[in-house]
């Protein structure tokens, strides 16, 4: 199943309180239940303005789906290829 890396631009995001934080992923997470496990949630990296998840989805539809769901911007949606990390130098 194809990975994909979605780029959210959330003005502020790396101040969001941990009860903000914990309401977003509890709606995420009641939308990927909604659209079954054909779609999964891997992780997020917030940082000041910007939230980075990844998922795991049949396809780009199918991420862009659970933003639209979930009232979540999806500013860029770009599919993983491949991976590296520092043994890919080895």
């Amino acid at each position: 199943m194809p990975k994909f890396v979605i780029e959210r631009e959330i003005p502020g995001a790396g101040k969001l309180t941990p009860a903000e934080l914990h309401g977003i992923s509890q709606k995420s997470c009641g939308v990927l239940k909604g659209m079954g496990p054909q779609i999964q949630w891997v992780q997020s990296y917030v940082t000041d303005d910007k939230i980075y998840c990844v998922y795991i989805a049949p396809d780009e539809a199918a991420v862009r789906e659970h933003a639209r769901q979930g009232g979540f911007p999806a500013n860029s949606v770009a599919q993983v290829r491949t991976m590296i990390d520092p043994t890919t130098a080895d």
